[in-house]
């Protein structure tokens, strides 16, 4: 059973840092491409960066490029977010999703609140 566990959310004051991990279990980690996507209530889920098998070639949303960046470590089957210069728009609940041959799979998600 394929498992994905999202955690380093919480709340942060504008203008700071959190850095989200997805952990894997259940799947061949190194082989699947990896994404980070995010929801606030009432709007459909929305891209925020993917990175490839080996890591490279990450790719940001616009709203989000110059200030996340996307990681991951095959070794350790997780994935990473840092997440810089936050803004209150940032509030979401971010979700990560494999893809690894036809399938894909979601976490449960970790909350993000930026406020002050």
């Amino acid at each position: 059973q394929v498992t994905l566990v999202e955690s380093g959310g919480g709340l942060v004051q504008p203008g700071g840092s959190l850095r989200l991990s997805c952990v894997a279990s259940g799947l061949t980690f190194r082989m699947a491409t990896m994404k980070w996507y995010r929801q606030t209530p009432g709007k459909e889920r929305e891209f925020v960066a993917t990175i490839t098998q080996s890591g490279g070639s990450p790719n940001y949303a616009d709203s989000v490029k110059g200030r996340f960046t996307i990681s991951r470590d095959n070794a350790k089957n997780t994935m990473y977010l840092q997440m810089n210069a936050l803004k209150p728009e940032d509030t979401a609940v971010y979700y990560c999703k494999a893809l690894l041959e036809l399938s894909a799979y979601w976490g449960q998600g970790t909350q993000v609140t930026v406020s002050s």
